[in-house]
């Protein structure tokens, strides 16, 4: 990764639907070799997918949540592919510490959330945290060597 790659990358996480031409122009280079590096990046992992970022409450998913779950064994959540399925399941992560996984979830209400927890209860112990507020929703990801704003 060099320079180029990060201000690429700069330009795609503030705006994934740029053309090739907008993005050639922002960084000084031309579209066949910006599109050349973009397919690069993408080729080798660096950039996963384009997606839409949208608003759970303003879509009805409005109680977002934390879940802990304390389920080693068999029947641990990170063991049943279907929990990936279900549509209140956001993101799943693996960790450590007195829980073996920390799933962010999204429900339409109060009653939507405490049946996914009654779903969730023969996998393990859950414990939720309910999210209040998002003061920071999402990153861009720069480079390791990038300076730290003081």
């Amino acid at each position: 990764m060099d320079e180029t790659d990060w201000l690429l990358l700069a330009q795609l996480q503030a705006d994934a639907r740029l053309s090739f031409s907008e993005l050639s122009r922002r960084v000084h280079m031309s579209p066949p070799a910006v599109a050349e590096r973009v397919r690069r990046l993408e080729e080798s992992g660096v950039l996963t997918g384009y997606r839409a970022q949208v608003d759970p409450a303003r879509v009805g998913w409005s109680v977002v949540a934390f879940i802990q779950m304390s389920c080693y064994g068999p029947r641990c959540v990170l063991r049943a592919p279907e929990v990936a399925e279900w549509p209140e399941i956001r993101e799943i992560h693996r960790v450590t510490g007195a829980a073996c996984s920390l799933l962010k979830i999204a429900a339409a209400s109060m009653d939507a959330f405490e049946a996914l927890i009654d779903r969730l209860a023969p996998f393990g112990q859950p414990t939720s945290t309910m999210v209040l507020s998002t003061p920071l929703a999402w990153s861009p990801i720069t480079s390791p060597d990038a300076p730290v704003a003081p």
